[in-house]
């Protein structure tokens, strides 16, 4: 089965099965989907999310962040790890949004990487999820494991992936493609044990590297 045929059904498997597919990180602001997804960098979500509940409490605008004393924000990230290099480009992307773009958070790729702490994947979460734009597929650990098991590619740098995923998946498709397969990862398709018996997926899977992870 060539890629885009198998694509195909596996979007269409995906929709199926998880129609209210999503980005699961908490948020009610573009900036706060920004700053909560630099902070998702290896970190599950459940644990973002219980980091931003007191973040956002505090950090009500973009000055906040801006501004935000170092010290006092790294204790409050220090659970979702690498909590230096986090609060430093969530301070300086504040200061970054302040000075060149109006204190608001940009909709384009191009300006999006120019901030501190934002590759790819981040700026593909923040189009899809806050300004519901398609410009690629975000690939996380997740969709990087699950592209490769289900044979839509065999490279292994997310960026390789992602160009790999854009040509076999219609681009109406990636948003809910990404969001489908990270939950489809998160409850099926494990690392460790992934539960192949119970995959709805499975007739379009070949199972790719399942010893390997």
């Amino acid at each position: 089965m060539v890629r885009a045929e198998r694509a195909k059904k596996i979007v269409a498997g995906l929709r199926k099965l998880y129609p209210e597919a999503k980005c699961e990180l908490d948020h009610s602001s573009a900036h706060e989907l920004l700053f909560a997804t630099i902070l998702s960098a290896q970190c599950t979500d459940a644990r973002v999310n219980k980091v931003t509940k007191t973040l956002f409490a505090r950090c009500k605008t973009v000055a906040d962040y801006a501004r935000a004393d170092p010290t006092v924000l790294e204790s409050i990230i220090h659970s979702c790890g690498f909590y230096r290099s986090k609060a430093k480009s969530i301070i300086e992307t504040a200061q970054a949004l302040l000075k060149r773009f109006g204190g608001q958070v940009p909709g384009e790729m191009e300006q999006l990487l120019t901030l501190r702490g934002v590759a790819r994947k981040t700026a593909n979460v923040v189009l899809a999820d806050a300004f519901g734009k398609a410009e690629g597929i975000a690939v996380d650990t997740h969709v990087k494991r699950l592209a490769y098991r289900m044979g839509l590619t065999d490279e292994a740098d997310p960026a390789d992936v992602e160009r790999d995923l854009m040509a076999c998946v219609p681009r109406k498709d990636w948003i809910d493609f990404s969001h489908g397969m990270i939950w489809h990862g998160r409850r099926v398709c494990k690392a460790a044990r992934p539960a192949c018996d119970a995959c709805a997926l499975r007739p379009h899977c070949p199972q790719r590297g399942l010893d390997a992870d």
